[in-house]
């Protein structure tokens, strides 16, 4: 194999990194308090939990379209407690981790449409699902830091 050709990470390496990116995402969800998950923004951007249940809408579907090539779409974005938002997104973490061994090692390479609509590598469509969260965990850290809470350190996944 060509060192230009060589696996940077396996199948199972991707998902360990996305895994702690999912813990740290967890732990801000976490850190709102419940009365600001659904209210606060700034700038006119979404709240955050409107950005945890886009992530909630985008992992698991995602995951399950790769494998069946069926699109899961329209899950409710309403307002939730964060209790329930983080029950969300516990059952989703357990389901990626069952669902992820079932993805055959050539579908990454495969040229997907994800949800009738994003067109590429598989492995490109599901690293889009990694930086989206990175994305609006981002904009989580900017809602905690003017409500005057301390996040929780980025680097600790």
């Amino acid at each position: 194999m060509a060192n230009g050709n060589a696996p940077v990470l396996t199948s199972d390496a991707l998902l360990n990194h996305w895994q702690g990116h999912r813990r740290l995402t967890r732990r801000m969800i976490e850190a709102f308090p419940d009365d600001k998950l659904f209210t606060y923004s700034l700038g006119g951007m979404r709240t955050f939990g409107e950005l945890a249940l886009e992530m909630l809408l985008m992992g698991v579907p995602m995951v399950r379209g790769v494998i069946t090539n069926e699109w899961e779409q329209n899950r409710s974005r309403e307002a939730r407690p964060r209790a329930e938002v983080l029950r969300l997104w516990d059952e989703a973490t357990k389901q990626i981790n069952e669902l992820w061994p079932q993805i055959p090692a050539d579908r990454f390479h495969e040229t997907i449409k994800a949800f009738g609509a994003y067109e590429g590598k598989t492995y490109d469509l599901l690293m889009y699902v990694i930086d989206n969260e990175i994305h609006h965990r981002g904009q989580g850290y900017v809602y905690l830091r003017t409500l005057g809470i301390e996040p929780p350190p980025f680097y600790e996944r």
